[in-house]
């Protein structure tokens, strides 16, 4: 787990520095953005009782990931003054591991985003919680997360943030590619994200 989250944090760094290099310093919301990625979770799962809904794992495991982009820049910045990522990851693995009591994924998307919109910060107790809750767990958080951060990367590169980049291509969505590339990836080997940029950027050039 340490070196995981030792893993994520440094990709985490990187990722928020390609889109502003001095990140830190720009008082960004990261609370905000994870109560609101907390709604479209919650969206996902179905919450309207007077109509019928069907849950959607799959998509409430990709907020999940997402949250946990902003909840580790929130993190990196609460914890810079510590001056060392291994006293970030250590605070990160106690929260992880201390017991705590079942809840439902609803409820713990609300707890979680309750206490990011009324206390403008991320627990990761709450967000372990959400973690066991939906079934995601922290290897597959891991896997999920790397290839996100990945895809994240390639669309800066492509144009993302000029808004040039379209999500769709080869008639379908880069999530949908993303999947089906990732499968093909051990997430454990060090070249792990080269290798799955390189078959994104291969497959891009293919059907765009």
């Amino acid at each position: 787990m340490r070196e995981a989250l030792v893993t994520m944090l440094r990709m985490q760094d990187r990722m928020n520095t390609r889109v502003h290099d001095q990140w830190r310093s720009q008082g960004f919301a990261w609370h905000r953005a994870i109560w609101i990625e907390c709604a479209e979770l919650i969206d996902h799962h179905g919450y309207k009782w007077w109509k019928h809904q069907e849950p959607d794992l799959a998509q409430v495991q990709l907020e999940i990931v997402d949250i946990w982009h902003f909840g580790m820049s929130a993190l990196l910045v609460e914890y810079e003054a510590a001056g060392s990522v291994q006293t970030l990851v250590q605070a990160i693995e106690e929260s992880w591991n201390t017991p705590r009591a079942g809840a439902g994924i609803v409820e713990s998307a609300e707890q979680l985003a309750g206490t990011a919109a009324g206390e403008a910060r991320f627990d990761v107790g709450q967000f372990a919680q959400l973690v066991d809750a939906s079934g995601l767990g922290f290897t597959e958080l891991f896997r999920q997360y790397l290839g996100k951060n990945v895809l994240n990367f390639f669309r800066q590169d492509h144009g993302y943030k000029e808004g040039t980049y379209l999500k769709q291509w080869g008639g379908r969505e880069d999530n949908e590619h993303l999947v089906e590339l990732l499968a093909d990836v051990d997430t454990q080997a060090k070249d792990a994200e080269q290798r799955l940029y390189g078959a994104l950027s291969e497959r891009y050039s293919m059907v765009s």
